[in-house]
Formats: structure tokens, sequence, C-alpha cells
């Protein structure tokens, strides 16, 4: 673990940044205001509500575990994770544009880290990060140090790739994209 990383699981602490395992309705609901807030401030896109809704209603009785990081009694940072086989996947994050001093992501990472070890779990699945050698202008570039603080080890896999097959639908649906990704830009 990097040094700094070590240090802000500690600064949180000090705030008294609290990180609880919490599967209801009212836990999703911060989950999904925080996503909200999150791809506005970042300037991503996500799936739609709908998509999310759908994905906890299926998975939170069986591999999904939702995680929040509360601080005076305020959500700061939403974690959904998934347990399938020997690893934690984390898929899912997102966090408030408040009280940023208090490093709730850091003890977040931490605490989902023992999280899998008190599970037995053998890998834990950041789910990306970029290159060996990565850009620093790079807009990932931020997620992906904060990951390389904890001592990861770096794995490339092939990647994901579309089966086609109706070659006329695909490429309906290739310009249908574009054309998707056109209106999200615009309303930037």
């Amino acid at each position: 673990m990097h040094p700094k990383t070590r240090y802000n699981i500690k600064v949180a602490l000090k705030h008294g940044v609290e990180i609880i395992q919490d599967n209801s309705d009212e836990a999703f609901e911060e989950y999904l205001k925080l996503t909200r807030e999150t791809t506005k401030r970042q300037g991503f896109y996500t799936h739609t509500e709908e998509y999310h809704r759908l994905m906890w209603k299926t998975l939170k009785n069986k591999i999904a575990h939702l995680f929040l990081a509360k601080y005076k009694d305020q959500t700061l940072v939403a974690w959904i994770l998934f347990v399938y086989k020997d690893t934690l996947y984390y898929p899912y994050g997102a966090s408030s544009n408040e009280h940023r001093e208090a490093m709730a992501s850091n003890l977040m990472m931490w605490e989902v880290i023992k999280f899998g070890k008190k599970l037995v779990l053998k890998k834990f699945d950041m789910w990306g990060a970029l290159s060996n050698n990565p850009d620093r202008n790079d807009s990932w570039y931020g997620f992906h140090r904060f990951k390389e603080g904890y001592a990861p080890k770096h794995i490339e896999s092939v990647g994901s790739f579309d089966l086609v097959i109706n070659p006329m639908l695909y490429q309906l649906y290739k310009i249908l994209d574009k054309i998707r990704w056109l209106i999200l830009r615009a309303k930037k």
C-alpha cells in the first residue's frame, strides 16, 4: 500500500467516517443520488436509473452488496460490489461533492478489501485501470491512481467484443449508438 493511501485512511478514521453494509431500498436510493451527483461532477455517462434499478432488484439478494461511507449522518460514498465464486468485483461506485477532505473513499476501499478477506475470496477485481504507463492527462488518471494506492497487481485481459449475429441490425445499432453519444455530448 502506498504511504499516502495509508495516511488518507487514517484521516478518514480521525474524521469519524464509518463504513456500513446496507442492502436496503433506502441505501440503494442513496447510491442513485450519489451516482447522479458523480456523473454530473465528473462529466461521464452511466447506465440509466432503470438499468441500475433492474440490476439491483435482480442481484441484491444473490451476489450484490451495497456499502455506504457515512460522515456526520451524511452518505459520502456508495459502492455496489459483486461476489462471484472466488472474486470480489467493484463495478459501481459514487461519491458526494461534499466533505472530500474526509477521505471516505480511501476508507471504503480498505474496508471492502477486508470484507473480501473475511469471505476468504482470492481476488479483488477493481474493474478496470489504465495501462501500466498511463497518460497523466487522461480523464481516468485520478481514478487509476486511487486504485494504484492499494498496490494491486495489474492484470490485462483480452477485453470484450461483440458477437454479431445479424450484420444489418448490428450496423443499425452502431449508427444509433453514435447518435446517442452525440446527443449525450451535446447535453454537456
